[in-house]
């Protein structure tokens, strides 16, 4: 036993060996051997908390609500003065996912590669300036243009939360604090219907779809300008950590077994990433999860309006669809923090509900209004098992040329799933819009399933790793140095999945 646990040392003392150091690595050394008091490191947690976490939560605010601009346009004009006909509306939806999907492996690139802080800061003040620009659009080719450069720009975002929450954030701490910036999708859909009700009462010189996006563009430039200053790249240029903070920080996060962040691009781990199945049920997931959100995005406003509301009633009644994201989503992110090993057991209840949702929506008459506006409402939960997901690549894929090309995988997934589902709307059909309900059910329990089959893969790897460890307690010690090495999590023999 004592060789086969010499071999399989020297074995991943060779792997580590073949990568860099962490770029946070002097730091993480530094506090060999010295002790940290819990209320100095719950100090340096609250600290992260108070300065990092707003930064992310007003950021995701304002990207969701600016994506989703067009959802309010659509009833206010934006059709009539930039001629659309037929699908159109529906390229515009899909044509931002194709700028989203198109720029994730460079973005990707370009987040291990570059300042993160910085990059992050610089995509959203341009894409503000991309909104700005929306109102000069006549025409469905420069409506498409100006749509594509904003899912181009906004593509960082999403990705580099994630990768910022192995950043700063212990794997037991990630789910409410990711869900946290998530839930603010449903504030801003809560607050997108408030403002399209405020918008409708305008009597300007401006068409009112025009309005929306000056309001948007204006408040995201100046955001992005803020980020600059108060973002940190990493936790050693963090200004609001003194050298001592940083390093205990460092510490702290480090017992993820991941490391921080490491900017050398490895082939291997790239290699890696695309032979490990989690990568691609993740992509699945993604894909059969986004599917149905055009229904609660950018064709929100449109379906209410055809299950019999006026105007500014499909405005105020997107307002209970958002906070049902919010509470949703920080319930289901205070549950899994609460009882670890819950994240696919959280996954599992949304996607359910959401079959429910849509169930109704294809079995209910079009006479039943509200019946079918509750069935919708219940679809909102989607964005519950969706972000849920993330925490997955945020707790347990470690390597971060690994970790960097998963979440941009899962992104193209997202993105290939919103590309289609406006599709699904086929405009001779309304206002009914039969295939895109139907297409929402089975796309939802597709989702189910793939969860189901993720929590059984992680599962059972890390019931074999248990049994090659043959009753060897895990070393912690080695598992944490070989994660600041960039050890990915299946090289690192005492990593365990978080369920």
């Amino acid at each position: 036993m004592a060789l086969n646990k010499a071999n399989e040392t020297a074995e991943i003392t060779t792997i580590a060996s073949t990568g860099s150091l962490d770029d946070n690595y002097e730091l993480y050394k530094s506090m060999r051997g010295v002790a940290i008091d819990p209320l100095e490191a719950k100090k340096v947690s609250r600290k992260v908390d108070l300065r990092i976490l707003p930064l992310l939560m007003t950021t995701y605010f304002l990207q969701y609500l600016d994506k989703n601009s067009i959802n309010i346009a659509s009833v206010y004009g934006l059709d009539k003065d930039t001629h659309l006909e037929g699908q159109d509306y529906s390229w515009l939806t899909t044509i931002f996912y194709i700028g989203y999907l198109l720029f994730q492996f460079p973005f990707g690139y370009l987040l291990q590669r570059l300042p993160t802080g910085r990059l992050l800061s610089i995509t959203v003040i341009c894409w503000g300036a991309v909104l700005l620009s929306s109102p000069a659009c006549t025409s469905f080719a420069g409506m498409a243009t100006n749509r594509f450069i904003l899912g181009a720009l906004e593509s960082a975002t999403n990705p580099g939360f994630v990768l910022l929450m192995s950043m700063w954030y212990t794997t037991g701490r990630q789910p409410l604090r990711l869900l946290a910036y998530y839930s603010t999708i449903g504030i801003a859909t809560m607050f997108s219907g408030l403002i399209g009700y405020g918008i409708g009462h305008i009597r300007g010189g401006l068409s009112k779809w025009m309005y929306i996006y000056i309001i948007f563009g204006s408040l995201t430039m100046t955001w992005g300008i803020v980020m600059l200053f108060l973002l940190p790249d990493s936790p050693s240029t963090a200004r609001f950590f003194t050298p001592r903070e940083a390093a205990v920080h460092v510490e702290i996060v480090a017992t993820n077994k991941q490391g921080i962040k490491n900017h050398v691009f490895k082939r291997y781990q790239a290699i890696q990433a695309a032979k490990d199945p989690k990568t691609w049920i993740l992509f699945l997931m993604a894909v059969s999860g986004q599917i149905p959100t055009a229904a609660s995005t950018s064709f929100a406003s449109i379906n209410i309006s055809s299950f019999g509301f006026d105007t500014l009633g499909s405005q105020y009644m997107l307002i209970p669809g958002g906070a049902i994201q919010f509470f949703s989503i920080l319930l289901g992110g205070w549950v899994a923090t609460k009882w670890t090993g819950t994240r696919c057991l959280v996954m599992v209840i949304a996607n359910t509900i959401c079959i429910i949702g849509s169930g109704l929506l294809v079995g209910l008459p079009a006479s039943n209004k509200w019946g079918r506006l509750v069935a919708l409402w219940l679809c909102y939960f989607q964005s519950l098992g969706f972000s849920m997901s993330l925490t997955i690549v945020s707790s347990n894929i470690a390597g971060y040329t690994k970790k960097q090309l998963t979440a941009a995988v899962v992104f193209i997934g997202f993105c290939i799933g919103n590309a289609v589902g406006p599709q699904t709307f086929i405009a001779k059909q309304a206002p009914e819009y039969h295939t895109a309900f139907r297409a929402m059910l089975i796309a939802y329990t597709i989702k189910l399933l793939m969860a189901v089959l993720l929590y059984v893969h992680m599962r059972l790897f890390n019931m074999r790793r248990d049994r090659e460890q043959d009753g060897i307690a895990i070393d912690e010690k080695e598992a944490i140095e070989l994660g600041m090495h960039d050890v990915t999590e299946i090289d690192n023999k005492w990593f365990r999945y978080i369920l």
